[in-house]
């Protein structure tokens, strides 16, 4: 089923299994669909949480939420019934971080979960094909990032080398167990797995995407460091798909300075005092840190799904003058994400997926957060980090609903995302990764209440008639 397609079938009646969500004054009815279980998350705002039905809501369940994660160390793939209320534990999994879980979506029909997991012997990730019917496991031979809209294949990045650029969605193993990428390699890109066989094989790597791809990837600016993939997500109709693709010049943080940095920023999480403060102390990671993101040169590419017709949609120069996280349009052929187009300050903007001029949407208004749009192409969905220029600056994080043609914006609830633990390191943060469900009525999205991480549903039907 294309995430454009809206599904016709009726909602379950949230008031009867779950708690209304009546802080700051929800401007729809919001429920909390996880209240009896803590430290829980859903994916991300590129795909439903909520199955093909209607019915069910998948999520992660971290260990524990005040510290990054060891290696080897056990998650939990939780399903909720949203007509009864219920949750249950379905399995385990080692395959996870902390801001996208283990990357649970659901296949065809509410009968698959796929998710990822680690061998542990190997420190091999994979991904997992669940039957919730059977209770049977089968693992792939690839690692899930996007499931297509028909639920039949998988695109993923290398998920043991996403940490290079950045903490928090693919799956620990030992840093030792990380490949570190020279150039534009061969053995890594875009991988792709067949889930009814399991199959898997490297769709293209980031060499070929470089001597195929656009001019300006194969720069001199690119001659000293090296390529990584990152985001990779079907289109609507699975006809294209989108690719993050970062370079790190040589001067980056090395793999010891990075594997320093992640025991520091346990110390501070766990209070250890000694260590704890000669992390504070450490003005020069930081300084290294930052100058790592200041370097990076990030590059938004989409092509076709054999591999071929690579086009650049944002440039790395485009992209640093403030730019993040693109989505697709529900039609497939634009993309929305916040760029500073003008220079001026960061807005919305609708970009052609085949390359082309950005187009300013609800040009009043500053973007922020994880921009979705309705499957009507006018309302845009997103929110804000606590930090954000439009976000209160309480902690707490806005849901907001723009009319893309009149500019009117409507902040739909208010939710604390500013968690208490983690010694405020950043892959620790609680996005609340607003999601649209297939009808288009329902939006799924994070909060961090009483202390720890929840689920939330806003019904949205009253406002869009």
């Amino acid at each position: 089923m294309s995430s454009a397609t809206v599904n016709t079938n009726a909602p379950p009646d949230l008031d009867r299994s779950f708690p209304r969500y009546t802080e700051f004054g929800p401007l729809a009815p919001t429920w909390c669909v996880t209240p009896r279980t803590d430290r829980v998350i859903h994916r991300f705002f590129d795909s439903s949480p909520i199955s093909p039905s209607g019915r069910y809501l998948a999520l992660t369940r971290l260990p524990y939420e005040d510290r990054l994660p060891r290696p080897g160390d056990a998650a939990e793939i939780v399903v909720v019934d949203l007509e009864t209320g219920d949750e249950r534990i379905v399995d385990e999994t080692r395959g996870w971080d902390t801001q996208l879980g283990a990357q649970t979506q659901w296949g065809a029909s509410d009968r698959e979960l796929l998710y990822n997991d680690v061998d542990t012997q190997c420190w091999r990730p994979f991904g997992v094909s669940f039957d919730l019917t059977t209770g049977a496991r089968r693992a792939l031979d690839g690692t899930i990032y996007h499931i297509s809209p028909d639920g039949r294949t998988a695109v993923s990045p290398c998920l043991k080398r996403t940490a290079a650029t950045q903490l928090g969605y693919g799956v620990w193993v030992p840093e030792a167990e990380r490949p570190i990428n020279h150039g534009a390699t061969r053995d890594d890109g875009i991988y792709i797995t067949d889930i009814p066989t399991g199959t898997s094989r490297l769709l293209v790597s980031l060499a070929e995407i470089v001597e195929r791809g656009p001019a300006e990837l194969r720069g001199p600016k690119y001659a000293h460091g090296a390529f990584y993939g990152a985001h990779v997500k079907w289109s609507p109709a699975g006809d294209r798909l989108m690719f993050v693709l970062r370079w790190l010049p040589r001067t980056s943080l090395t793999t010891r300075a990075r594997k320093q940095l992640r025991r520091w920023a346990m110390a501070v999480a766990r209070r250890i005092p000694g260590l704890a403060a000669r992390a504070r102390r450490n003005q020069g990671l930081a300084g290294a840190i930052k100058r790592q993101s200041k370097l990076m040169r990030p590059n938004l590419l989409t092509l076709s799904p054999d591999g071929s017709d690579i086009r650049m949609v944002v440039g790395a120069d485009a992209w640093r003058r403030g730019g993040h996280h693109p989505n697709w349009y529900p039609d497939g052929r634009n993309i929305v994400m916040n760029l500073n187009r003008d220079g001026d300050a960061i807005r919305f903007v609708r970009i052609p997926a085949l390359g082309g001029a950005p187009e300013l949407l609800a040009p009043a208004l500053h973007g922020s957060g994880h921009p979705s749009m309705h499957v009507d192409g006018v309302h845009l969905l997103s929110d804000a980090k606590p930090g954000e220029i439009v976000a209160a600056g309480d902690g707490t994080s806005p849901i907001r609903l723009i009319d893309t043609r009149t500019g009117q914006e409507r902040i739909l609830a208010r939710i604390l995302t500013q968690s208490s633990g983690g010694g405020g390191h950043l892959a620790l943060r609680v996005d609340a990764h607003p999601a649209w469900d297939r009808t288009f009525r329902r939006i799924v999205f994070n909060g961090y209440v009483g202390g720890t991480r929840r689920v939330y549903i806003t019904d949205i039907a009253g406002l869009l008639t």
